[in-house]
Protein backbone atom coordinates (compact mmCIF):
# COMPACT_ATOMS: atom_id res chain seq x y z
CA UNK A 1 0.00 0.00 0.00
CA UNK A 2 1.54 3.35 -1.04
CA UNK A 3 1.30 6.06 1.65
CA UNK A 4 1.44 9.44 -0.05
CA UNK A 5 2.84 12.57 2.96
CA UNK A 6 2.17 15.81 2.90
CA UNK A 7 4.81 17.98 1.49
CA UNK A 8 7.34 19.30 4.23
CA UNK A 9 9.08 22.78 3.06
CA UNK A 10 11.18 22.46 -0.32
CA UNK A 11 14.68 21.47 0.14
CA UNK A 12 17.97 22.07 -1.61
CA UNK A 13 18.01 21.73 -5.28
CA UNK A 14 19.07 17.84 -6.35
CA UNK A 15 21.13 16.67 -9.10
CA UNK A 16 19.91 17.42 -12.82
CA UNK A 17 17.92 14.05 -13.95
CA UNK A 18 19.26 12.13 -17.42
CA UNK A 19 17.72 14.67 -20.66
CA UNK A 20 14.66 13.22 -21.82
CA UNK A 21 13.98 11.09 -19.06
CA UNK A 22 11.37 10.69 -16.32
CA UNK A 23 11.76 8.29 -12.87
CA UNK A 24 8.96 6.75 -11.41
CA UNK A 25 9.41 5.23 -8.17
CA UNK A 26 6.56 2.15 -7.02
CA UNK A 27 7.13 -0.01 -3.72
CA UNK A 28 5.93 -3.67 -3.49
CA UNK A 29 5.30 -5.16 -0.43
CA UNK A 30 7.19 -8.92 -1.16
CA UNK A 31 8.42 -11.09 -3.80
CA UNK A 32 4.53 -12.16 -4.53
CA UNK A 33 3.42 -8.67 -4.67
CA UNK A 34 6.33 -7.95 -7.66
CA UNK A 35 4.74 -11.15 -9.40
CA UNK A 36 1.63 -10.82 -9.22
CA UNK A 37 1.55 -6.99 -10.31
CA UNK A 38 4.16 -7.48 -12.96
CA UNK A 39 1.43 -6.49 -15.33
CA UNK A 40 1.86 -2.38 -14.20
CA UNK A 41 5.53 -2.50 -14.82
CA UNK A 42 6.58 -1.64 -18.42
CA UNK A 43 9.23 -3.50 -19.72
CA UNK A 44 12.91 -2.13 -18.79
CA UNK A 45 12.08 -1.93 -15.05
CA UNK A 46 15.00 -2.66 -12.74
CA UNK A 47 13.91 -4.02 -9.52
CA UNK A 48 16.28 -4.04 -6.24
CA UNK A 49 15.14 -6.60 -3.58
CA UNK A 50 17.01 -4.70 -0.76
CA UNK A 51 16.90 -8.09 1.97
CA UNK A 52 18.95 -10.36 -0.55
CA UNK A 53 20.82 -7.57 -2.52
CA UNK A 54 19.62 -9.13 -5.64
CA UNK A 55 19.02 -7.03 -8.83
CA UNK A 56 16.08 -8.17 -11.57
CA UNK A 57 15.03 -6.59 -14.42
CA UNK A 58 11.18 -6.75 -16.20
CA UNK A 59 11.21 -8.45 -19.59
CA UNK A 60 8.57 -9.53 -22.35
CA UNK A 61 7.43 -12.69 -20.52
CA UNK A 62 8.15 -11.55 -16.61
CA UNK A 63 11.48 -11.46 -14.72
CA UNK A 64 14.86 -12.13 -15.11
CA UNK A 65 17.44 -11.97 -12.33
CA UNK A 66 20.60 -9.74 -12.86
CA UNK A 67 24.08 -11.07 -11.98
CA UNK A 68 26.11 -8.65 -10.29
CA UNK A 69 29.87 -8.21 -9.75
CA UNK A 70 32.40 -8.04 -7.16
CA UNK A 71 31.70 -6.18 -4.17
CA UNK A 72 33.37 -2.14 -3.97
CA UNK A 73 32.92 -1.80 -0.27
CA UNK A 74 32.65 1.48 1.40
CA UNK A 75 34.62 3.43 4.31
CA UNK A 76 33.30 2.54 7.54
CA UNK A 77 33.42 5.92 8.29
CA UNK A 78 30.17 6.28 5.42
CA UNK A 79 27.00 7.69 6.83
CA UNK A 80 24.11 5.11 6.64
CA UNK A 81 21.92 5.17 3.77
CA UNK A 82 18.43 7.22 3.54
CA UNK A 83 15.93 3.95 5.37
CA UNK A 84 12.71 4.41 3.01
CA UNK A 85 11.05 2.50 5.24
CA UNK A 86 11.06 5.65 7.72
CA UNK A 87 8.48 7.63 5.09
CA UNK A 88 6.14 4.81 4.37
CA UNK A 89 7.90 3.01 2.07
CA UNK A 90 8.34 -0.77 2.21
CA UNK A 91 12.14 -1.68 2.68
CA UNK A 92 11.53 -4.72 0.92
CA UNK A 93 11.38 -4.33 -2.31
CA UNK A 94 12.20 -0.95 -4.17
CA UNK A 95 12.31 -0.08 -7.89
CA UNK A 96 13.42 2.52 -10.12
CA UNK A 97 12.46 3.31 -13.80
CA UNK A 98 13.67 5.43 -16.08
CA UNK A 99 11.84 6.34 -19.34
CA UNK A 100 10.59 8.43 -21.95
CA UNK A 101 7.14 8.18 -23.19
CA UNK A 102 3.46 8.28 -22.02
CA UNK A 103 1.11 6.28 -20.85
CA UNK A 104 -2.78 6.15 -22.46
CA UNK A 105 -4.80 3.70 -20.09
CA UNK A 106 -8.28 2.40 -19.94
CA UNK A 107 -10.35 3.27 -16.33
CA UNK A 108 -11.11 -0.47 -14.90
CA UNK A 109 -15.23 -0.03 -16.04
CA UNK A 110 -16.72 1.69 -19.10
CA UNK A 111 -18.91 5.20 -18.15
CA UNK A 112 -21.77 6.53 -19.85
CA UNK A 113 -21.42 10.16 -20.07
CA UNK A 114 -22.13 11.51 -16.44
CA UNK A 115 -18.31 10.93 -15.39
CA UNK A 116 -15.85 12.90 -13.05
CA UNK A 117 -13.13 11.33 -15.33
CA UNK A 118 -10.37 13.05 -14.65
CA UNK A 119 -10.84 12.07 -10.59
CA UNK A 120 -11.33 8.39 -11.89
CA UNK A 121 -8.43 8.64 -13.81
CA UNK A 122 -6.31 10.37 -10.91
CA UNK A 123 -7.98 7.56 -8.19
CA UNK A 124 -7.17 4.17 -10.23
CA UNK A 125 -3.73 5.41 -11.10
CA UNK A 126 -3.03 5.65 -7.68
CA UNK A 127 -4.45 2.40 -6.80
CA UNK A 128 -2.54 0.67 -9.34
CA UNK A 129 0.56 2.35 -7.72
CA UNK A 130 1.24 4.75 -10.33
CA UNK A 131 2.93 8.43 -9.36
CA UNK A 132 2.32 10.29 -12.48
CA UNK A 133 -0.97 12.33 -12.90
CA UNK A 134 -3.18 10.98 -15.04
CA UNK A 135 -6.52 13.27 -16.97
CA UNK A 136 -8.82 11.62 -19.32
CA UNK A 137 -8.27 11.50 -23.01
CA UNK A 138 -11.86 13.74 -23.29
CA UNK A 139 -12.81 17.30 -24.48
CA UNK A 140 -14.19 18.97 -21.68
CA UNK A 141 -16.12 22.72 -21.06
CA UNK A 142 -12.22 24.09 -19.86
CA UNK A 143 -10.19 22.62 -22.24
CA UNK A 144 -10.15 20.87 -25.45
CA UNK A 145 -8.54 17.05 -25.42
CA UNK A 146 -5.21 17.89 -27.76
CA UNK A 147 -3.95 20.24 -25.18
CA UNK A 148 -4.11 18.27 -22.27
CA UNK A 149 -0.61 17.00 -22.46
CA UNK A 150 1.86 19.74 -21.93
CA UNK A 151 3.04 21.53 -25.10
CA UNK A 152 6.90 20.75 -24.56
CA UNK A 153 6.16 16.87 -24.53
CA UNK A 154 3.12 17.03 -27.29
CA UNK A 155 5.91 15.93 -30.05
CA UNK A 156 8.70 14.48 -28.25
CA UNK A 157 7.26 11.20 -26.66
CA UNK A 158 6.17 8.30 -28.05
CA UNK A 159 2.23 7.44 -26.07
CA UNK A 160 2.65 3.75 -24.72
CA UNK A 161 0.06 1.37 -23.21
CA UNK A 162 0.28 0.15 -19.69
CA UNK A 163 3.21 -2.54 -20.75
CA UNK A 164 5.36 0.27 -23.00
CA UNK A 165 4.12 -1.22 -26.25
CA UNK A 166 3.37 1.72 -28.66
CA UNK A 167 0.63 3.05 -29.70
CA UNK A 168 1.35 6.47 -31.31
CA UNK A 169 4.68 7.90 -32.20
CA UNK A 170 3.81 10.93 -30.33
CA UNK A 171 0.66 13.20 -28.61
CA UNK A 172 0.36 15.46 -32.02
CA UNK A 173 0.11 12.20 -34.45
CA UNK A 174 -3.54 11.67 -33.05
CA UNK A 175 -4.97 14.92 -34.10
CA UNK A 176 -3.52 14.87 -37.47
CA UNK A 177 -7.26 15.06 -39.18
CA UNK A 178 -7.13 11.42 -40.10
CA UNK A 179 -9.00 10.19 -36.81
CA UNK A 180 -5.87 8.64 -34.68
CA UNK A 181 -5.56 5.74 -36.56
CA UNK A 182 -3.08 3.22 -34.16
CA UNK A 183 -1.94 -0.53 -34.92
CA UNK A 184 -4.82 -2.39 -33.61
CA UNK A 185 -2.71 -5.54 -32.80
CA UNK A 186 -1.47 -3.28 -29.49
CA UNK A 187 -3.83 -3.86 -26.85
CA UNK A 188 -5.18 -1.02 -24.46
CA UNK A 189 -5.10 -1.96 -20.90
CA UNK A 190 -7.05 -1.06 -18.16
CA UNK A 191 -5.56 0.17 -14.71
CA UNK A 192 -5.65 -3.47 -13.51
CA UNK A 193 -4.37 -4.78 -16.69
CA UNK A 194 -7.07 -5.84 -18.59
CA UNK A 195 -7.15 -5.73 -22.39
CA UNK A 196 -10.26 -4.04 -22.84
CA UNK A 197 -10.18 -5.28 -27.10
CA UNK A 198 -11.25 -8.40 -25.58
CA UNK A 199 -12.25 -8.27 -21.76
CA UNK A 200 -16.45 -8.92 -21.79
CA UNK A 201 -16.10 -5.92 -19.07
CA UNK A 202 -16.48 -3.90 -21.91
CA UNK A 203 -19.25 -4.93 -24.00
CA UNK A 204 -18.68 -2.55 -26.68
CA UNK A 205 -15.13 -1.53 -28.07
CA UNK A 206 -15.72 1.79 -28.15
CA UNK A 207 -14.30 4.99 -26.75
CA UNK A 208 -15.65 8.21 -25.46
CA UNK A 209 -13.59 11.19 -27.01
CA UNK A 210 -16.35 14.17 -27.46
CA UNK A 211 -13.40 15.88 -30.49
CA UNK A 212 -13.30 16.73 -33.51
CA UNK A 213 -10.52 14.82 -35.79
CA UNK A 214 -7.75 17.55 -34.46
CA UNK A 215 -8.96 17.17 -30.79
CA UNK A 216 -11.40 20.42 -30.77
CA UNK A 217 -13.96 19.94 -28.09
CA UNK A 218 -17.58 19.29 -30.04
CA UNK A 219 -20.08 21.10 -27.68
CA UNK A 220 -22.89 19.80 -28.77
CA UNK A 221 -21.60 16.47 -28.85
CA UNK A 222 -19.78 16.00 -25.57
CA UNK A 223 -22.58 14.57 -23.18
CA UNK A 224 -23.59 18.18 -21.91
CA UNK A 225 -19.70 18.36 -20.37
CA UNK A 226 -19.83 14.83 -19.72
CA UNK A 227 -22.71 16.02 -17.10
CA UNK A 228 -25.60 13.59 -18.28
CA UNK A 229 -26.37 9.98 -19.00
CA UNK A 230 -29.72 11.00 -20.87
CA UNK A 231 -30.47 8.97 -23.77
CA UNK A 232 -31.71 11.97 -25.47
CA UNK A 233 -28.25 13.68 -25.15
CA UNK A 234 -25.11 12.28 -27.64
CA UNK A 235 -21.57 12.14 -27.68
CA UNK A 236 -18.53 11.07 -30.44
CA UNK A 237 -17.18 8.42 -29.58
CA UNK A 238 -14.70 5.60 -31.67
CA UNK A 239 -15.18 1.99 -32.20
CA UNK A 240 -11.50 0.61 -32.18
CA UNK A 241 -12.38 -1.89 -34.66
CA UNK A 242 -11.83 1.16 -36.88
CA UNK A 243 -8.33 1.15 -36.01
CA UNK A 244 -9.01 4.46 -35.22
CA UNK A 245 -9.30 6.47 -31.49
CA UNK A 246 -10.96 9.41 -32.72
CA UNK A 247 -13.59 8.28 -35.21
CA UNK A 248 -16.83 10.26 -35.86
CA UNK A 249 -19.36 8.28 -34.30
CA UNK A 250 -22.51 9.40 -32.61
CA UNK A 251 -23.63 7.98 -29.34
CA UNK A 252 -26.64 8.25 -26.76
CA UNK A 253 -25.07 9.51 -23.68
CA UNK A 254 -26.70 6.75 -21.39
CA UNK A 255 -24.06 4.36 -23.55
CA UNK A 256 -21.53 3.03 -21.08
CA UNK A 257 -18.11 3.17 -23.28
CA UNK A 258 -15.11 2.95 -22.76
CA UNK A 259 -12.77 5.52 -21.27
CA UNK A 260 -9.14 6.60 -21.49
CA UNK A 261 -6.52 8.23 -19.18
CA UNK A 262 -3.72 10.00 -20.54
CA UNK A 263 -0.32 10.39 -18.44
CA UNK A 264 0.37 14.23 -18.08
CA UNK A 265 2.95 14.69 -15.30
CA UNK A 266 5.10 12.66 -12.92
CA UNK A 267 7.26 12.84 -9.91
CA UNK A 268 11.03 12.34 -10.08
CA UNK A 269 11.18 10.93 -6.11
CA UNK A 270 8.44 9.83 -3.93
CA UNK A 271 10.63 11.05 -0.93
CA UNK A 272 10.65 14.46 -1.85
Amino acid sequence: VLAVALPGPPGPPGQPGLPGSRNLVTAFSSMDDMLQKAHLVIEGTFIYLRDSTEFFIRVRDGWKKLQLGELIPIPADSPPPPAFSSNGWPSTLLTLTYFSQLHLVALNTPFSGDIRADFQCFQQARAAGLLSTYRAFLSSHLQDLSTVVRKAERYSLPIVNLKGQVLFNNWDSIFSGHGGQFNAQVPIYSFDGRDVMTDPSWPQKVVWHGSSTHGVRLVDKYCEAWRTADMAVTGLASPLSTGKILDQKTYSCANRLIVLCIENSFMTDARK
